[in-house]
C-alpha cells in the first residue's frame, strides 16, 4: 500500500473504504459534467470498475488527504516501464479553496519521485477552462489538440493534450 506525506497532503493508495466517497465525489455534478464518461455511475458499476483496475499493474488509484480528511483523487494509468502515465484527478466538491493545487503538487511528486515516472500526461475537454489553467499552472505545456474529438450530448468537443517531464517538474519544484 502507497503513504506519502508531502508538505502539500498525504497520499495513499485508494482502498475498498473508499469506495462510497470516490463514487460520491465523481457523481457529483460539478466533476461530472467534465469527465469523458458523463452517466451516473452506479455502486455495482464503480464496484467492478474498482475490482478491474485495483489489480492492474499499469494503475495507481490514489486518494489525497490533507489535515488528515480525503479531500481527492488521483490516478496514474497506463505507466509504462519507460515511465510515462496519464493522469486524471478531482477534489471533493466542497474541499476548501487551494486543495487542487495541493493535490496537482503532491500528487506530480509522488509520480515523479516514488513511482519514477519521465513524464505525466493529461488531458482537458475544451470547455474545462479550469483545468486548462490548472495544468498550466503546474508546468505542463500543450502538446496537441484532438480535434471535435469527444462528443458530450449533440456537440463534439476538442481535447486539450498537456505533457510534462520529469526534469521541467524537479526544476519548476526547486525554483
Amino acid at each position: 500500500m502507497t503513504e506519502v506525506r508531502t508538505d502539500e497532503g498525504y497520499i495513499r493508495s485508494m482502498s475498498s473504504d473508499d469506495l462510497e466517497l470516490v463514487l460520491a465525489w465523481r457523481n457529483h455534478p460539478e466533476i461530472r459534467r467534465y469527465m469523458l464518461t458523463q452517466h451516473d455511475i452506479s455502486p455495482e458499476e464503480h464496484r467492478r470498475w474498482y475490482g478491474r483496475t485495483s489489480q492492474d499493474t499499469s494503475r495507481r488509484l490514489l486518494v489525497f488527504e490533507y489535515d488528515d480528511v480525503p479531500a481527492g483523487f488521483v490516478q496514474f494509468t497506463k505507466v509504462s516501464p519507460g515511465g510515462i502515465a496519464e493522469w486524471g484527478f478531482y477534489v471533493s466538491p466542497d474541499a476548501p479553496q487551494g486543495t487542487g493545487q495541493k493535490l496537482g503538487r503532491a500528487a506530480l511528486n509522488f509520480g515523479f519521485k516514488d513511482v519514477g515516472l519521465h513524464k505525466v500526461c493529461g488531458q482537458a475537454l475544451d470547455f474545462n477552462d479550469m483545468s486548462i489553467r490548472f495544468h498550466h499552472m503546474l508546468g505542463f505545456r500543450q502538446e496537441g489538440v484532438l480535434r471535435e474529438q469527444h462528443v458530450v450530448g449533440e456537440t463534439y468537443h476538442d481535447l486539450i493534450c498537456f505533457g510534462l517531464l520529469q526534469h521541467e517538474w524537479s526544476k519548476a519544484d526547486q525554483g
